[in-house]
């Protein structure tokens, strides 16, 4: 098992919600230390969540035709970003599910941007 891809996608993630605090969107981290260990518990939480919702989601999937699979996808990230902000103490979103909403986006796009950048 190669461990510079984790390690990439964790300093990435970080970085990306780092960079997410600043913005006036209500997700707010207390330092680049919490942006880390943000990052590393929404890694775990989504490696453990996403399966589950997943196997959730699968009848309303297959009722749609999975026309709204991305929209469940989408709903699962937030779901675990909310669930990483409950866990970790300087973690937090000021206007609860919106921001959660919003910084999962953002979370996307900005560390979509930044694996564009670094060519990965």
């Amino acid at each position: 098992m190669d461990i510079v891809p984790l390690l990439i996608a964790w300093v990435v993630t970080a970085v990306s919600l780092y960079i997410i605090s600043k913005l006036p969107l209500g997700v707010e981290i207390d330092s680049p230390g919490k942006a880390f260990i943000s990052a590393a518990v929404l890694g775990i939480v989504t490696a453990i969540v996403r399966p589950v919702l997943r196997l959730f989601f699968a009848v309303p999937n297959l009722l749609t035709f999975d026309l709204l699979s991305s929209l469940f996808t989408f709903f699962i990230t937030v779901i675990c970003f909310g669930l990483a902000a409950w866990l970790v103490q300087g973690f937090r979103l000021r206007f609860g599910i919106w921001s959660a909403i919003l910084g999962a986006f953002s979370l996307s796009v900005i560390s979509g941007l930044i694996y564009k950048i670094l060519g990965v």
